[in-house]
């Protein structure tokens, strides 16, 4: 199976960044569709943006547009989160996912990483 590390969480004042990278391990996965979610205690599991490995097609739901970019470095098989303008309704634990098929659901993605806390202090 596909096995996901995260890192890069923390905590930060409103209006500052954080990077988180995920680092992808275990199998051939070229094709997959690598996402990114959050969940905040007592929510549900959100969905944050969506990058494909060989096409470079990045897509962000709307309350990230504008403030985070997802990237990608294939010689290490690993995607990032560049979080800017960090506001504090983005407190939650995120999470790195991998799918064939990946949308914005989190049903769609085969395999998940453990998560890693974002903490943003108003």
């Amino acid at each position: 199976q596909v096995q996901l590390v995260e890192s890069g969480g923390g905590l930060v004042q409103a209006g500052g960044s954080l990077r988180l990278s995920c680092a992808a391990s275990g199998r051939t996965f070229s094709r997959y569709t690598m996402g990114w979610f959050r969940q905040a205690p007592g929510k549900e599991r959100d969905f944050v943006g969506r990058i494909s490995w060989n096409g470079g097609n990045i897509y962000y739901a709307d309350p990230v547009k504008g403030r985070f970019t997802i990237s990608r470095d294939n010689a290490k098989n690993t995607v990032y989160l560049q979080m800017n303008s960090l506001k504090p309704e983005d407190t939650a634990v995120y999470y790195c996912a991998a799918g064939i098929a990946g949308t914005g659901i989190a049903g769609t993605y085969n395999y998940w990483g453990q998560g890693t806390q974002v903490t943003v202090s108003s």
